[in-house]
């Protein structure tokens, strides 16, 4: 397991049915990256989202979330061999995360 302290609450690593899977989270990123809120607090998080999408499409952003929230991997290196720039390993990787205890919290109530 890579060297990261950052365990995710992720149905593919905690094997928790009431955790968000993986296909959640992405399917969340993608819609907001469609539909990105106004006013909200998170709104630069569905922009971010949105410029991310549009320049590297859906497969990229699957693999880095996956590496992220299941593998450990940090997000910096996440986007490795991906043709994308760590930076946008950093935007993914922030996004997932907030996102993963969105709806782990939907879940929760």
């Amino acid at each position: 397991m890579p060297d990261n302290d950052a365990l995710y609450d992720v149905r593919e690593r905690t094997k928790n049915p009431e955790h968000a899977s993986v296909d959640d989270v992405v399917e969340l990123i993608l819609e907001r990256a469609q539909h990105p809120r106004t006013e909200h607090r998170d709104a630069h998080l569905d922009e971010m989202m949105a410029t991310v999408v549009d320049r590297y499409g859906t497969d990229p952003i699957r693999i880095v979330v996956h590496r992220v929230l299941v593998d450990g991997t940090p997000f910096r290196t996440a986007t490795h061999g991906l043709e994308m720039s760590n930076v946008n390993g950093v935007r993914i990787g922030t996004t997932a995360g907030q996102f993963l205890t969105e709806l782990n919290a939907q879940h929760d109530d």
